[in-house]
């Protein structure tokens, strides 16, 4: 068995989440195009209940305008109070990876929005990048769903919002 160094991967995510927003979302592309062969198993122990949860997630996001996809990515990942944000709280980590996995599957089949073709990494994202690729499957798989898990707004944990109703 692998010993996973949970200080190294903490620290990884501490600095992921400290990215821009829209770094934060691109970053997490490349990672996808990277590895997205071994990432695609990465939640082999979500039950079909979780697969269902997921994939009905990804239906509301896919029905959406291209420009209300990219808002709900920025959204969970800024953390903002939404309805999708609160949904998608409330899912378990290995369902929420299975979430940006659809996702990102639905990138490349363009039925969420595209990333540009020419986007660049940060040299701080790049480097981030290079240290996730270099990590062990099992230490990915940990260190993602590290990074998933506070995105979204767990809705047991906020007050009510009497602007949104939410």
């Amino acid at each position: 068995m692998t010993a996973i160094n949970t200080n190294f991967n903490t620290e990884l995510a501490e600095r992921f989440h400290r990215l821009p927003t829209d770094e934060q979302l691109a970053l997490f592309w490349f990672i996808y195009t990277e590895m997205g062969g071994s990432i695609t198993p990465a939640a082999p122990d979500a039950g079909t209940a979780s697969t269902g949860i997921a994939e009905g997630l990804y239906n509301q996001v896919k029905e959406m305008s291209r420009e209300e996809q990219l808002q709900v990515q920025r959204d969970l990942v800024a953390r903002k109070n939404s309805l999708i944000s609160r949904e998608y709280g409330a899912l378990s980590d290995t369902t929420k990876l299975l979430f940006w996995y659809l996702l990102a599957r639905g990138m490349d089949d363009e039925e969420i929005i595209p990333f540009p073709d020419d986007y660049q990494l940060s040299g701080e994202s790049d480097h981030l990048f290079q240290q996730i690729k270099n990590l062990e499957f099992s230490e990915q798989i940990t260190l993602f769903r590290d990074i998933v898990a506070p995105m979204g707004v767990d809705p047991d944990a906020v007050p009510h919002d009497r602007n949104t109703g939410l």
